[in-house]
């Protein structure tokens, strides 16, 4: 197999400092770029539809949560590990294009829910779609066992005893 950037780079990093060299350090480099990847063509198909990355989370939380598509603001925004402040300023982009609105909680008189229009369901099926066939079109030519074996390889590492996923769980909680 010929070497690819990963393994110029690390290559490089080797023979100039050996010593920041870890036996993950691969492994970081090679997330950290398709991940880079992988953002950089969710953003272009998002643009293309019109939606900014936070809009798409919020739509596509609460599309994912079953009918009625509705959950509370404190809910929705633990779901997506943002500020209440900043899952309002989005809410309030996505209720100006009626693609959200707000509506009394029917548990809870004095609270609200966010809820998906129909207009909201049909952009928020429109985005996973798109955004899911430009990431399976990123893997095109790449033996589908190889895409497999790599996604089982990665399940260990999202262990929840990992230091990162403990420090996650509190700072969701906080």
């Amino acid at each position: 197999m010929s070497a690819d950037r990963v393994d110029q780079l690390i290559e490089s990093w080797r023979q100039e400092l050996p010593g920041v060299l870890y036996p993950t350090s691969e492994l970081t480099k090679r997330v950290m770029l398709l991940a880079g990847d992988l953002n950089e063509v969710t953003r272009r198909v998002l643009r293309e539809l019109g939606l900014t990355t936070a809009e798409f989370d919020v739509l596509v939380t609460l599309r994912r949560s079953g009918a009625p598509y509705r959950m509370k603001p404190t809910e929705l925004s633990r779901s997506l590990m943002l500020s209440s402040g900043g899952t309002s300023n989005v809410v309030n982009q996505l209720v100006n294009r009626e693609l959200v609105v707000r509506e009394p909680d029917p548990e809870d008189g004095r609270g609200t829910q966010i809820r998906l229009t129909a207009n909201g369901v049909e952009a928020a099926e429109q985005a996973v779609q798109a955004s899911s066939a430009a990431h399976d079109e990123m893997w095109a030519g790449v033996p589908a066992e190889a895409v497999h074996a790599a996604a089982e390889a990665l399940r260990p590492l999202f262990a929840e005893n990992r230091p990162a996923a403990r420090a996650r769980r509190t700072e969701i909680r906080s």
